[in-house]
């Protein structure tokens, strides 16, 4: 696959775009395709939440990321893919507000990226954290993490603690323990789409109100 792909749900005249990255793998250098279980996982999610997300008048998009591989610890293989999307999604729509809404690899690239002007805020899903990952590109942005207790891919006490470093950085922060389930989101499935959902609806919302008020 020569570039990446965006499969997109548009509401009519979207006041925002959630803009959902999917997970992936540490090293691979394999092209993402319509098999990919990460990818199809967040397209269900993608499916179930975009009916809430139209009421609000709110597009949602799903990246399909070139390679499968997070890769080179200083140029990651998703970022230049996020960073497309998102000027994909001004060409298409203009400065609409834009939330990252990522499971594991898709959380820790949300972050990556967080510093481009449309992004309003990240909801990062059984997140995939590194000490070395900064909180920087956060600042003024929103965060809100959930991860399950039982999960053995990525670490929910990784989680916690970037969430602890991002606070007085981002503009709010929120750390949900989803319980003893694991990585895949295949317990409990209405409560991680109501999680990114009602999450994400909440950061479009608090800029509206700022707008308002300035």
């Amino acid at each position: 696959m020569s570039r990446p792909v965006l499969t997109t749900y548009d509401a009519p005249a979207p006041r925002a775009v959630i803009l959902m990255l999917h997970g992936g793998k540490q090293h691979s250098s394999m092209s993402v395709d319509w098999r990919s279980t990460s990818w199809h996982r967040s397209h269900a999610m993608q499916k179930a939440i975009t009916p809430r997300a139209h009421e609000h008048r709110i597009s949602t998009t799903l990246l399909r990321y070139r390679h499968r591989g997070w890769n080179d610890v200083d140029s990651p293989s998703p970022i230049p893919d996020a960073r497309w999307a998102l000027d994909e999604i001004r060409d298409r729509h203009g400065d609409v507000p834009v939330v990252l809404l990522g499971h594991s690899m898709g959380a820790r690239t949300a972050v990556h990226v967080a510093d481009d002007p449309s992004v309003v805020g990240v909801v990062a899903l059984a997140p995939w954290f590194e000490k070395h990952d900064s909180p920087h590109r956060l600042t003024g942005k929103h965060l809100a993490a959930a991860h399950g207790s039982h999960d053995r891919i990525t670490s929910p006490r990784a989680t916690a603690h970037f969430v602890r470093r991002a606070t007085g950085v981002a503009a709010s922060t929120e750390l949900r323990d989803m319980g003893p389930v694991g990585h895949y989101m295949f317990k409990d499935i209405p409560a991680w789409n109501d999680f990114a959902i009602t999450r994400a609806l909440a950061m479009v919302e608090k800029l509206s109100r700022n707008r308002e008020l300035n």
